[in-house]
C-alpha cells in the first residue's frame, strides 16, 4: 500500500472509528445473525489476485459488523465489562505501526522498560509494595497459570529437570482455591500436569467468600495423607458475586504451612485506587504474586493482564531458557529480559496502551468513573432490594449485583420454574437490543447479573435495564396465567 493510499484509508478508518465510540449504541449490544451467517457471507478460498481496501473494508462493514457483539456498548452489563477508550486504540494504533517484538531489552528497549514504568505506576496507585515486581500477560488465565508454575518450581523438588511424571520420590500435589474461584484456575492445575484431582475447592460462607477453616482442614488433611501443598488461590472479587475472600487469614495459614499465596484480583483489584476500597484487599500485600487486569475496569482495550510477584526470581527460575542466538552483552548490566517471566518468546508492545490510559485519564479521573460505576450498582441493588418482584442474592461489594426475579404470582412455583422464569427473562431482556446482561447459578439457583463497568456506561443505561425487566416481568407473568 502506497504512504498515500495508507493515508487516505487511515484517515477515513479514524473518523469511522470516533464515530464508532461515540455512537455505539446505534448498534444493538448483541449480534443478531445465525450461526453460519459470517462464515456463509464470505469466500470459501483467498483470493488469487489483491483486492482493494474499499473492498475490504465494505465487507468487514456488511458481513462483520452485523455480527460483532458490542463490548463498546454503554448497554453492556455482562460478565466484566471492557471498554476500549480513545486513548487506549491509538495506542494500539501506534503500537502495531511500530510492530515490536519485546522478547529482548535490545529488540525493544522501549517496550520493556516502559513495561516496568507504567505497571510501577499502577502499582503505586494500587498500594502495593515496592517488592512486587510486573510483567504483563495477556489475560489473568495466564498470569495465574504463571503464579501456579512458579508455585510448583518452588514446592516440588528438580521439577523443571525431572518432571513430575513416574517420579516415585514425589507423593501426589494439591492446589486450594474457593468453590466460587475462576475456572482459569482448574484449567491452569489440568495443564501444569498435577491432574484436576489434585484441586480442592474450598467451601465458601454465606457471603461467598473462602471458609478460612475448611482451607485448614483441608491441608491438614492432605498433609496427612502425605500430600504436597503447593498453592492457594485467594479471589479478591469472583466472577459470579465479586465477593473478596479473607486474604490476610488466608495470607497467615499460607505462611504458617510455607505454601505459595496466589491472589486473583483480576476483576476488582483496580478498586483498590479507591483509598476507601484498599480495606477489601487488607492482606494482599503478603501475597506471593497477584493478578489484575487494567482490560476489565481501567479502561484499556483488550488484551492486558498485569501480573505482580514478590518472588519473580523464582519465575525466572521456572522459564528462563535463552540459546545462543539469544545471548546478549546486556545481561550483565542488569537488564530485564521479558522472554524469561514466562513461556512466550514473542511479546507486542502492550504497555504502550496502559501508559496512555494513565496518562489521559490521570489518578482522578480513574476515581471519578470507579466511583460511579459503584454508586450505580448500588442503586440498582437499591431498586431490587425495593421492589417486591425480585430479589437480590448476593453482598454488592463492588459494582455487580446478582438477583432474580420471584413474582408474588409465582410463590408456589418450584425450584425449576422459577429458574425457567428467569432464563425467559433473561432471553427477553436481551432481545430488546438495549442491554445485555449475563448469569450464573448461586446456591443452585438461576441469578441473573448486572456488572456495570464500560467507560460510557450513565444511570439512564442502568435505568433502561431495569425498566426492561419489570416489563417483561409483567409480560411474562401474563403468559404463565
Amino acid at each position: 500500500m502506497e504512504p498515500s493510499e495508507f493515508r487516505r484509508h487511515g484517515h477515513a478508518l479514524v473518523d469511522w472509528i470516533a464515530e464508532y465510540l461515540s455512537g455505539a449504541e446505534r448498534y444493538p449490544v448483541l449480534s443478531r445473525v445465525s450461526p453460519g451467517d459470517v462464515r456463509n457471507g464470505l469466500p470459501t478460498s483467498a483470493p488469487e489476485h489483491g483486492e482493494s481496501f474499499d473492498a475490504i473494508f465494505a465487507d468487514f462493514e456488511r458481513v462483520l459488523v452485523p455480527a460483532l457483539t458490542h463490548w463498546n456498548h454503554p448497554g453492556f452489563l455482562a460478565y466484566f465489562a471492557s471498554s476500549a477508550s480513545a486513548p487506549g486504540v491509538l495506542a494500539e494504533f501506534l503500537a502495531a505501526a511500530r510492530n515490536q517484538q519485546a522478547m529482548l531489552w535490545r529488540t525493544s528497549p522501549a517496550s520493556t522498560e516502559l513495561e516496568e514504568v507504567s505497571l510501577g505506576w499502577l502499582r503505586q496507585l494500587m498500594g502495593l509494595p515496592d517488592a512486587f515486581e510486573g510483567v504483563i500477560y495477556d489475560t489473568a488465565s495466564i498470569s495465574s497459570l504463571h503464579a501456579l508454575a512458579a508455585a510448583r518450581e518452588a514446592a516440588v523438588p528438580a521439577v523443571r529437570n525431572d518432571g513430575l511424571a513416574g517420579r516415585a520420590d514425589l507423593p501426589g500435589l494439591s492446589v486450594y482455591c474457593s468453590e466460587h474461584a475462576h475456572s482459569s484456575i482448574d484449567k491452569a492445575v489440568i495443564l501444569l500436569g498435577l491432574g484436576h484431582r489434585a484441586l480442592r475447592h474450598v467451601p465458601a460462607d454465606d457471603q461467598f467468600r473462602m471458609r478460612v477453616d475448611a482451607l485448614q482442614d483441608a491441608i491438614a488433611k492432605d498433609r496427612a495423607a502425605n500430600l504436597i501443598p503447593v498453592a492457594v488461590v485467594a479471589t479478591a472479587g469472583t466472577t459470579s458475586t465479586t465477593s473478596v475472600d479473607p486474604i490476610r487469614e488466608i495470607a497467615d495459614v499460607c505462611r504458617r504451612e510455607s505454601i505459595w499465596l496466589h491472589v486473583d484480583a483480576s476483576y476488582a483489584g483496580v478498586t483498590a485506587i479507591l483509598p476507601e476500597y484498599r480495606v477489601h484487599f487488607d492482606g494482599w500485600e503478603h501475597a506471593d504474586s497477584v493478578v489484575v487486569n487494567p482490560h476489565k475496569w481501567l479502561f484499556t482495550p483488550m488484551d492486558l493482564s498485569a501480573f505482580y510477584c514478590r518472588r519473580m526470581d523464582v519465575v525466572r527460575q521456572a522459564f528462563s531458557l535463552v540459546p545462543e542466538y539469544l545471548r546478549t552483552a546486556e545481561g550483565s548490566r542488569g537488564v530485564r529480559n521479558l522472554m524469561d517471566t514466562g513461556i512466550q518468546l514473542g511479546r507486542r508492545f502492550r504497555s504502550l496502551k496502559l501508559w496512555m490510559v494513565l496518562r489521559h485519564f490521570g489518578a482522578e479521573g480513574v476515581r471519578e468513573v470507579l466511583t460511579e460505576h459503584i454508586r450505580l450498582a448500588r442503586l440498582f441493588a437499591q431498586w431490587v432490594d425495593e421492589d417486591v418482584e425480585f430479589e437480590r442474592l448476593a453482598p454488592v461489594p463492588f459494582r455487580v449485583v446478582c438477583f432474580r426475579a420471584r413474582p408474588r404470582a409465582m410463590a408456589a412455583a418450584s425450584a425449576a420454574e422459577l429458574d425457567t422464569f428467569n432464563e425467559e427473562l433473561l432471553a427477553a431482556v436481551n432481545a430488546s437490543g438495549d442491554v445485555f446482561l449475563s448469569h450464573t447459578q448461586l446456591n443452585g439457583v438461576l441469578t441473573l447479573r448486572v456488572a456495570i463497568g464500560h467507560l460510557n456506561t450513565a444511570e439512564r443505561h442502568v435505568a433502561r435495564a431495569w425498566q426492561l425487566l419489570r416489563e417483561h416481568t409483567e409480560q411474562l407473568l401474563s403468559l404463565h396465567r
